[in-house]
């Protein structure tokens, strides 16, 4: 589970985090990230983390599953993103049917693509 000062809730946050940031994608998800900005409000906040599941993923149980796996393996991989940055996790149809090792994977792969080191 994310802490709550974790969680992006704004949706000018994810706004933010799609438009100005960074993207890696690969099969399972896509990734945004942006790093802080000097001097920005919360720039020596910790990260922050949004998802978005699109009714193209599935009915609204398989949606929350996939959201569930996802908000667990970012939790684990929360201390490794940089201070103040925004990420928003979305996930691609195909993550439906994906176990949590193979989100993992992809979510790690795109970290990677991203420059943030594991």
């Amino acid at each position: 589970m994310l802490p709550g000062q974790a969680r992006l809730t704004r949706s000018q946050d994810f706004t933010v985090a799609m438009r100005g940031g960074r993207r890696a994608g690969r099969p399972l998800v896509v990734v945004h990230l942006r790093p802080a900005q000097p001097g920005a409000e919360g720039a020596q906040a910790p990260a922050r983390v949004g998802f978005v599941t699109s009714k193209a993923v599935g009915n609204a149980v398989i949606r929350n599953r996939v959201r569930r796996r996802l908000r667990h393996l970012v939790s684990a991989r929360l201390a490794g993103l940089p201070v103040g940055a925004l990420m928003v996790v979305r996930a691609t149809p195909a993550a439906a049917a994906a176990t949590s090792a193979q989100l993992g994977e992809d979510l790690d792969r795109a970290l990677v693509r991203l420059g943030v080191s594991r």
